[in-house]
This record gives C-alpha cells, sequence and structure tokens, in this order.
C-alpha cells in the first residue's frame, strides 16, 4: 500500500510539472503569443541549427520544438530527433551539387578577386555589436522606412533599380579551391569508391577508427558549442595547423531523386525541392612527407540553414582530425578521434549529464553506508594510535625502572 500511495502521488507530481511548465512557457497572457511562423521567419538562424544538430530538414517542425522548449535549443534539437525516429524512409536522394548553388552569399578569405566574385549577402560580421533600441518598439517597419526611401532616391539619381526592387538571383559560381587545383597546389579529393555505400550513424552506432565519411556525419550533428571549442583549440595550438577561409557559401541547392517507378527516366533523377546550407572549405598548410611534395589540404563543414559558425568550426575539426592519415603527429584532443566524436552529441551529453537530477536514492545510500564504515574505521585506528601515543611514556619509564634494578 505505501509503494502504491508513492507511485500515485509521484504521478500527481509529475503531472502538475507538466501543466506549470506550459504557464511558464507561454509567459504572461497580456502579451501576444509568439507564433510557429514568427519563429521561422524571425528566428532563421536557431532553426537553421535546430534543423542541423537535429538531422531533419523542416523549418515548420524546427520552429515548433524552439517554441515548445521555451528557445532552449538543445531540448528542441532532442524533440525534433525523436520525431525523427518515428519517419519512414522512402529512400536515398542524389548527393547535392553545392557547386550548382543558387548563392546568397559567398566569401573567399585567399582571394579577393575570385570567379563570380565576392557576395557578402546577410552577416554581423561588419556590424558594430551595438545594441539596436530602434527594434524595442512595436515593429521595426518605421525604422526602414527612411533608409529604403533615401536608397530608392539615390538608385533613381543613378539609374538603377531600387533595393527592394525583384532581380535575378546571381548564377552559379566556380569553386574558388579549383584555382588551386588547377597548378596542383592543392589535393585532390578522393570520390568514394563506387558501390561503397557510406554508414548510416542514425541507424548503426559509431566504431572505431571512423572513416571521414562517418566522422563528416557526426560532426555536422555535433554539438555547435563543442565543435567552436575544438576548432578554436586548433587555433590555440593543439593542432599544428594555420588555416584559410578558402570559400565559405550560403544559399539553396537542389534536391534530387532517382524514382524507380517512372520507367521513362531511364535512372535519371528528378529534382523534388530545395535545401538551404552552408558550407566551409578551409584551406591548411601541408609539408609533405614520403615522397609527396608540400601542398595544400582541405577541411570541410556542411550544415542546414544559415549555419556560418559551425560550418567553419566543422571544417577546422574536420581537419585536425586528418593529422594521421596525412602521416602528421596527432597528441591534442582535436586529433583524437575517439575524444572528438564520442563527446560531440548534445542530445547523449545532456542526457547524461541531466539524469544526474534524477532520483539516486538507492546508490546514494550504498555509498553513505560505505562512507559511515570507513569513518567508523578511520575513528577507530586513530583511537588505536591515540592510545599507543598516551602510553609509550609508561612503557618507556617501566623500562628505565627494570634496567635500574637489574644494576
Amino acid at each position: 500500500m505505501l509503494m502504491y500511495v508513492a507511485v500515485k502521488g509521484g504521478e500527481r507530481a509529475i503531472e502538475a510539472s507538466w501543466r506549470l511548465l506550459d504557464q511558464a512557457r507561454r509567459g504572461d497572457p497580456a502579451v501576444p503569443e509568439l507564433s510557429v511562423a514568427q519563429i521561422r521567419e524571425q528566428q532563421r538562424l536557431a532553426v537553421a541549427r535546430v534543423m542541423t544538430e537535429g538531422s531533419l530538414y523542416d523549418e515548420a517542425l524546427a520552429a515548433l520544438a524552439i517554441k515548445q522548449a521555451a528557445g532552449d535549443l538543445v531540448e528542441a534539437i532532442f524533440l525534433l530527433r525523436a520525431y525523427r525516429t518515428t519517419l519512414p524512409r522512402f529512400g536515398y536522394t542524389a548527393p547535392i551539387d553545392t557547386g550548382a548553388m543558387r548563392l546568397e552569399r559567398r566569401i573567399s578569405a585567399t582571394f579577393k578577386d575570385i570567379p563570380g566574385g565576392q557576395l557578402l549577402g546577410p552577416t554581423y560580421d561588419y556590424t558594430q555589436r551595438l545594441l539596436d533600441f530602434a527594434l524595442l518598439a512595436e515593429g521595426d517597419a518605421a525604422r526602414h522606412e527612411p533608409h529604403e526611401a533615401e536608397s530608392a532616391r539615390a538608385a533613381a539619381d543613378a539609374g538603377s533599380p531600387p533595393p527592394h526592387a525583384t532581380h535575378a538571383p546571381p548564377p552559379a559560381a566556380a569553386r574558388v579551391i579549383a584555382l588551386l587545383n588547377d597548378e596542383g597546389l592543392i589535393e585532390e579529393e578522393r570520390p568514394t569508391a563506387v558501390g561503397a555505400e557510406p554508414g548510416d550513424l542514425s541507424r548503426e552506432p559509431l566504431a572505431f577508427p571512423a572513416d571521414r565519411a562517418t566522422r563528416l556525419q557526426n560532426l555536422a550533428r555535433g554539438d555547435e558549442g563543442f565543435l567552436l571549442a575544438m576548432g578554436y583549440a586548433t587555433q590555440r595550438g593543439y593542432g599544428h595547423s594555420h588555416p584559410f577561409a578558402g570559400e565559405l557559401r550560403f544559399g539553396a541547392v537542389a534536391v534530387e531523386m532517382a524514382l524507380d517507378e517512372l520507367d521513362e527516366l531511364d535512372g535519371e533523377t528528378i529534382e523534388i525541392g530545395e535545401l538551404d546550407v552552408t558550407e566551409c572549405q578551409m584551406i591548411n598548410h601541408f609539408s609533405g612527407g614520403d615522397g609527396e611534395p608540400p601542398r595544400f589540404t582541405q577541411g570541410y563543414g556542411l550544415a542546414f540553414g544559415h549555419s556560418e559558425r559551425k560550418a567553419i568550426a566543422m571544417a577546422l575539426v574536420d581537419r585536425a582530425l586528418r593529422a594521421s592519415e596525412l602521416g602528421e603527429a596527432a597528441h591534442s584532443p582535436p586529433q583524437d578521434q575517439e575524444f572528438v566524436l564520442s563527446h560531440s552529441d548534445n542530445v547523449e551529453a545532456s542526457g547524461f549529464v541531466q539524469h544526474l537530477k534524477l532520483p539516486h536514492y538507492v546508490d546514494f545510500q550504498s555509498e553513505l553506508e560505505l562512507v559511515r564504515r570507513l569513518r567508523a574505521g578511520h575513528a577507530a585506528q586513530a583511537g588505536a594510535g591515540a592510545n599507543a601515543h598516551e602510553n609509550a611514556p609508561a612503557r618507556a619509564e617501566r623500562a628505565d625502572t627494570h634496567t635500574e634494578e637489574s644494576r
């Protein structure tokens, strides 16, 4: 009966906790509720991270997870990844062609003049990081109206269309890496062997040593903060690399799939949609060895949505993990694939760390009993030592008396 009462009491407490969680998530009812559409459109960088680390490209569901988690992105990633496990898998798409990306942003830190030109696009890189108190207003339309009117007048004076006018997207641009490849100054990319299927970490456990395809999967799902720390460590001497951002691009890529049901395609693929992705190709120096001349090597990063920090950090860590295969000494944590890959998943890490706040009554009672026994033994040993120390003068006096009597 006592156990039943405890169980029912705990169940009611948990249900009450759920209701309190809903209230805490909603906040002040007098404030308009934040919609999923608003999160999707106005918190796009958070949505991109949740989709990337949740391994599911669905902006609406990622926004829903963010709302449900009250802005806790790791919890939102957990929610999205849990939902992903319920989805059927119909097949596999063809590899996306990032070289044909419809660019919104594309820069290179290695060459000023690149084929297709640099495209600055939306970025925080050149902002002053000052709080914009104009955003405290109910809406920011008025904030932009004077600037847009001035820009429109300037454009009219110059004979060009106003900035808000629709225009054709920039054409696909050749990769910056090709400039080095033409001179043989950078390693050639090695395609996967024909017929070789890459591993799938969503279905198979991680095993070591992991090949590069598996490592990249792990890093793509890995926690951005963890990868950022590992990438930063490589820049502070824990990776022996001096990287350059060869190219960073963000835009939309086509998703294509071969449909066996359509015989008329004869093995050709058809486009079924688009994805927004961020790609980073990092260039690193390599001194050569074993008969190979000095050349540049690459680190690679790819993430859903506009995720530049994640893609750059991923490229840095990818290159660090290639140390052994390139014949370099691997002494630092970012170069240890078991250390990096085993600790990069925030869902697994969060679960293991946060489980410590759940009941551990039996475990702690056993530890408590052990400490009590050890303290009792220590006290007994200390008491015996103290008694021996107190009795030492008396024993010495008896020994002296015995010596005198013998004389």
